[in-house]
């Protein structure tokens, strides 16, 4: 069938007309240029770890900047590109048009979830939890594979990323993990990819080559920032100290440097030993306990206004995803209906459509209850 040039580009001018409503430019501009001022003080890498932050956070609001400004010039070349082809029935140079097409509703695309992210703390960095649930070794394992996709994801798009706690299962895998990923609208993104993850296949560790279902948990969180008031008085914290390992109980260093900090209150649990100083972990730990509960006490605001609301529509279940290995193979989110036949993809971090398709749906289901 062939393309309809005309009304595709029409198409896509209407969206980016009101991708501008949202995004506000001259905004991001002043950011970046804050950014910019940032980036060259003298003394910026003193400290590697702001210093990392500060640089990954101008990189992504320059690519912000830039796929806005250069969209309309880029439909523009597209047009000229088809008028082209056209009078000059030229099959070659139509077919680079399709390609170009095709390459822009991507990018556009990618922009219009942007203007769906407007939560309160969508610009956020993310902090991520991975649990192995139910499934035994499969489900260490699985957890393990969960971390891989998500750091892989990161990879592919440039954003640093630093592991800060790893709790290693006995036999294979990872009983935990608690990593940042440390970019702007980082919490936006994969906020959608919190919830309980399930794998089916063969398991490697049965010996009778049986089929086998496991689970992991997937928590994400927004770093706190220290405009938060979230503050916890020193008597609702218990602090236990201990010393790291690694797979298989191996030393890690040789002091009680690792810190588990538990929330009295709540019962909320917080493990660091990733970082090379007990101080450094415990100030890790109390950020990661500041943000859970910040999103705790959100979650209680708004189930407050659900129940004065009335019961608008049921929530869905904890299952959110199956990745599914034999006797199929396929990934499935059970929200949106998104669903991918290429499993080592998705593994290897390719994970965008899933993540774009799970805004759109939020964002559905916000304005469901609102």
């Amino acid at each position: 069938m062939a393309v309809d040039f005309a009304q595709e580009i029409k198409n896509l001018r209407t969206t980016m007309e009101s991708v501008r409503e949202v995004i506000d430019l001259s905004t991001l501009k002043e950011r970046l240029a804050d950014l910019e001022k940032q980036s060259s003080a003298p003394d910026l890498w003193d400290d590697p770890e702001q210093g990392q932050k500060v640089s990954s956070a101008m990189s992504a609001v320059r690519s912000d900047v830039e796929r806005v400004e250069n969209m309309d010039a880029r439909i523009d070349d597209l047009e000229v590109l088809v008028e082209m082809a056209e009078e000059e029935s030229d099959a070659e140079t139509r077919a680079e048009a399709e390609k170009e097409l095709e390459a822009i509703q991507k990018d556009v695309e990618k922009l219009e979830v942007r203007t769906l992210m407007s939560g309160e703390y969508d610009e956020r960095e993310a902090v991520i939890t991975i649990r192995a649930g139910a499934g035994g070794v499969d489900a260490a394992d699985f957890a393990e594979m969960l971390m891989r996709m998500y750091l892989r994801w990161a990879e592919r798009h440039e954003y640093p990323t630093k592991v800060l706690d790893t709790s290693y299962a006995e036999e294979a895998g990872l009983k935990s993990v608690t990593f940042e990923v440390n970019v702007p609208y980082a919490y936006g993104h994969l906020v959608v990819e919190g919830g309980t993850h399930r794998l089916v296949r063969i398991s490697p560790y049965d010996n009778q080559g049986r089929r086998q279902t496991s689970f992991a948990a997937v928590e994400v969180v927004p770093v706190i920032e220290s405009t938060d008031s979230i503050e916890i008085p020193e008597n609702e914290i218990k602090v236990d100290v201990f010393r790291s390992s690694g797979p298989g109980g191996q030393s890690v260093n040789t002091t009680d440097s690792a810190v588990r900090m538990t929330h009295i209150p709540t019962g909320i649990v917080v493990s660091m030993q990733n970082e090379k100083s007990q101080i450094q972990n415990r100030a890790a730990a109390l950020r990661v306990l500041q943000s859970r509960l910040l999103l705790q006490r959100k979650a209680e605001e708004a189930a407050e206004r659900k129940e004065l609301a009335g019961d608008i529509k049921a929530s869905w279940g904890d299952q959110m995803r199956s990745y599914v290995l034999h006797p199929y193979q396929m990934v499935k989110d059970l929200r949106t209906g998104h669903e991918v036949g290429n499993t080592q993809n998705v593994f290897d971090g390719d994970i965008d459509a899933f993540i774009e398709a799970g805004i759109r749906w939020q964002r559905g289901q916000d304005r469901d209850a609102s």
